[in-house]
């Protein structure tokens, strides 16, 4: 887990994104995007709920973060910067569209390679049921919650949704309460 106060490397000199040339800033946004890809395309889908929706969503992201990235001061980790930004942009989509639940046709996007079929099935099962278990928490829970899912300390989820230390312990022990009862039936 990296620390919210140092840094990425590749963006030590604060300075040089403003004076970079197109072809190297697109280097700089397409290694930030690479290094990232993964756990944004997991942040996204926790904010919608179909696949084309996430890639909406992923598309509008990278958008983001391509117009910001030469305004970018270094007060946080590379990191924080593009979880900020992704965080904004998942709160705007979900302003502007209406809520949508998935249809009978909507496939799971667990994979698990596991050798033993009945184990495969039980472990998608089981992810299936904690990804919408996680989906259908209030939204400041499931924000936390992801973001702890993505190895995010406290300070770091603090400075993503701009809130305090304190409050983001409050809401991980409240998602966390309700993925448990909503887990084990009692909800």
């Amino acid at each position: 887990m990296k620390s919210s106060t140092e840094p990425n490397a590749a963006f030590a000199d604060v300075t040089r994104f403003a004076t970079l040339d197109r072809a190297d800033l697109e280097q700089e946004f397409d290694g930030l995007l690479a290094a990232n890809g993964p756990a944004l395309v997991r942040l996204a889908a926790s904010y919608v709920n179909t696949p084309s929706d996430r890639d909406d969503l992923l598309q509008e992201i990278a958008l983001a973060v391509w117009q910001a990235l030469r305004t970018f001061r270094g007060e946080c980790s590379a990191r924080t910067f593009l979880f900020r930004i992704a965080h904004n942009r998942a709160i705007a989509h979900l302003a502007r569209s209406r809520p949508r639940f998935p249809t009978a046709g909507d496939e799971a996007e667990a994979h698990d390679p596991a050798p033993d079929p009945e184990t495969g099935l039980a472990r998608e099962q089981t992810a299936e049921r904690l990804r919408r278990a996680i989906h259908r928490l209030p939204l400041v829970y499931r924000q936390a919650i992801m973001l702890a899912l993505e190895d995010m300390g406290y300070a770091e989820i603090a400075e993503v949704l701009g809130i305090s230390e304190g409050n983001v312990g409050a809401r991980l022990t409240r998602a966390r309460q309700l993925l448990r009862e909503s887990l084990e039936g009692r909800k």
